[in-house]
This record gives structure tokens, sequence and C-alpha cells, in this order.
């Protein structure tokens, strides 16, 4: 059993003013990103992560760090950078107003997002990236677990913690429970807890993959609009994956949050 959180960075001056920071332009969080990650580090605090994962940006990076910041159990997690998990590529639109990049596509005849200007990557090629590290998080996942079976006197997977290291704040704020015994404390085991930070663009393609290709289950009360939507900053969702008998083809998945933006 795989869980996993993903996070959209916090806002930099770039995204107030609606200019494009794709993977060209490395801002930092502004006064208000900074807050927003807070806030976002302040609902995650109970939860024991086991692994971060975030985007080599700079915005991620010092989101991801925030988080971890206000975290009770793993504030000395390391985090491992991943430029697998960088925003999309947006070549000459870069460091632009969005409006430029709509005209750009108006011209060529295209609709936004679908446009790819110069020098960007297109929406096909960011999937593929997303793929390529999803694949890479379940196949961490089952070495996890096949390590811990492989020990002596070990039948299966233990977590060795206390019960409040797995409490999470979605229920108060999402259609359904996670699988649970006791309100919102896990009683199932876990082979990886794992948060992952990155960019508004980049998820959409990455959720648009899980639910498309991989037969995602949604929150009953998730619209069209919602799921296609990009994420507030410091958005986050939450996923669980089980991985029967190890086999990563066919991954079971279920989306409990899409974009939840209660913490701010």
């Amino acid at each position: 059993l795989l869980l996993f959180t993903i996070s959209f960075s916090g806002e930099t001056r770039y995204n107030k003013d609606k200019i494009l920071q794709g993977q060209g332009v490395d801002e930092p969080l502004s006064a208000t990103g900074f807050r927003q990650a807070d806030a976002a580090g302040l609902f995650l605090s109970n939860v024991k992560f086991t692994h971060v994962f975030s985007s080599d940006l700079l915005r991620a990076k010092q989101t991801a760090a925030a988080i971890l910041g206000k975290n009770r159990f793993c504030k000395d997690l390391e985090i491992k950078y991943d430029a697998r998990l960088r925003e999309r590529k947006y070549g000459v639109a870069e460091g632009r107003p969005l409006a430029d990049l709509k005209a750009m596509a108006k011209d060529a005849g295209e609709q936004c997002p679908s446009f790819t200007p110069s020098g960007g990557e297109t929406l096909d090629e960011v999937r593929e990236r997303a793929r390529d590290f999803f694949e890479f998080l379940c196949q961490l996942a089952v070495e996890l677990e096949q390590k811990e079976h492989s020990k002596p006197g070990a039948p299966g997977r233990s977590s060795g913690t206390s019960g409040e290291q797995f409490v999470f704040p979605w229920t108060n704020h999402c259609s359904e429970a996670e699988p649970s015994s006791e309100g919102s404390r896990f009683s199932t085991v876990l082979d990886a807890n794992i948060l992952v930070v990155s960019h508004g663009a980049y998820m959409r393609n990455w959720i648009g993959y899980l639910v498309s290709d991989l037969n995602c289950t949604l929150p009953a009360n998730l619209t069209k609009s919602q799921l296609s939507s990009v994420s507030p900053n410091t958005g986050i969702s939450h996923f669980i994956i089980k991985l029967e008998n190890g086999n990563l083809l066919k991954p079971n998945i279920k989306c409990v949050c899409l974009n939840q933006d209660s913490h701010l």
C-alpha cells in the first residue's frame, strides 16, 4: 500500500502577475507564498512521511522545506530533488505574460493549454515525465515491501510507529474518508507514505494520466471543471495506491482529495 500526497508550490510574484515561469524562470516564493507553504505544513503536521520528493526549481524546494519544517515527526527527513517533477517547459513564452501565450495559441489556430510554444514541451512529453516518475514511486514501494518481507522473522511490514503518526486531516474536507477502523487513523500497514511537491501544469497532466490511463477513482462530488482546473498555490491532493502482489502494471488508485485548499 502506497500513499502519496502532492502539493503545488507556493505563490511567487510571477504567479501574482500572471507571468509564465515554466522551467526557465526560477523565482523564489513571495511573502504570500511562504505563508501558504507554512499553512500547508501545519495542515500536514501530524502526517509521518517516509519520503519527500520535490521539483528542483526554487519555488518547489522552498515549499517542501517549509512543509517539513512544520512537521511533528519528520523535520529532518531528506528532501530528494528530481528534475522529472519540474513545471512544463514553455520555451519562448517563459518570462512573458500568460496573455502572450494565449495570443500565440490563437495565431497558431490552437487552444491553450494544448498549444506548444517554440522550444516548449508538448503535453505528451510532460505526461511521459509524470508517468516515468509515478512508476518510479510504485517500484520504490514494492522494493520496500520486499525488503521488509525478507527480514528474518518478519511476517509482514510493520510501521513500528504509534497510530497518531498516521492521522490524516482529509476526513474533514473530503467526500470520502480513508480506509480505517478508527476514524481517520490507518488500520492498514503502509509500505510508503510519500510527499511530492511540484507545479500546477505538471500536476494537471499527472492527474490526467492517473485518471485516463490508470482508471484512478475520483471523489464522488468532483466536477469535470474541478478535474481539469489548475491547483491553487499549495493546493493538496491525496492518493491511495494498492499494488496487488507487487503488480506494477495494474495499480489500483483512489483519489481522496484533489486540489484541497482549506488550509488557506
